[in-house]
């Protein structure tokens, strides 16, 4: 927040109703908004596209939507890594203006057999070659021991896609 600018701090907060300048708020709280995040890498996502040809709801109310199923897939990295099994997909809005807003629902089994629900929402940004340029962020849901931090994890996700698959970094957020 630039120096001089203000935020009302949300009801239900301890300081209800209070103004807060960007330099009250350093003084009072020691704290600025972040330039950069600090984060740490999860793991590489590749997920295979079905065939949606029949999948499509055209001028519905909120405009075109599409069911792309995900047929499958890997994830990979320091602390996890494994498989993209169906079932899994991704409700797509296709807004007016040629963005898209993300609904997906994957299902990730580690190598070691745990299962792992990673729900996310994005915006795709269509790309001259074709591609798509999309961010999104990622929640986890596991009642395996060994994963339950992921549980308490908010990620973020930079990614492609393409006709055929997607494929994303992901990072947690420290």
């Amino acid at each position: 927040m630039p120096a001089g600018s203000a935020a009302v701090v949300p009801a239900g907060s301890a300081l209800v109703g209070v103004i807060l300048t960007a330099d009250r708020a350093v003084r009072r709280f020691g704290v600025m908004a972040e330039t950069q995040l600090d984060v740490e890498h999860l793991f590489t996502l590749t997920a295979d596209i079905g065939d949606n040809t029949n999948a499509v709801i055209r001028k519905g109310p909120a405009g075109t939507r599409f069911i792309a199923a995900v047929t499958g897939g890997t994830f990979s990295g320091p602390k996890l890594s494994g498989t993209v099994v169906p079932p899994g997909g991704d409700w797509v809005h296709a807004r007016a203006n040629r963005t898209m807003h993300l609904d997906v629902r994957l299902l990730l089994v580690t190598d070691d057999g745990e299962s792992i629900l990673m729900t996310y929402q994005g915006i795709g940004h269509p790309q001259e070659d074709g591609t798509s340029s999309i961010r999104t962020a990622p929640t986890f849901e596991t009642g395996a021991e060994a994963y339950a931090w992921l549980n308490d994890v908010q990620a973020v996700g930079i990614g492609t896609s393409d006709p055929e698959s997607v494929s994303y970094e992901i990072y947690a957020l420290k």
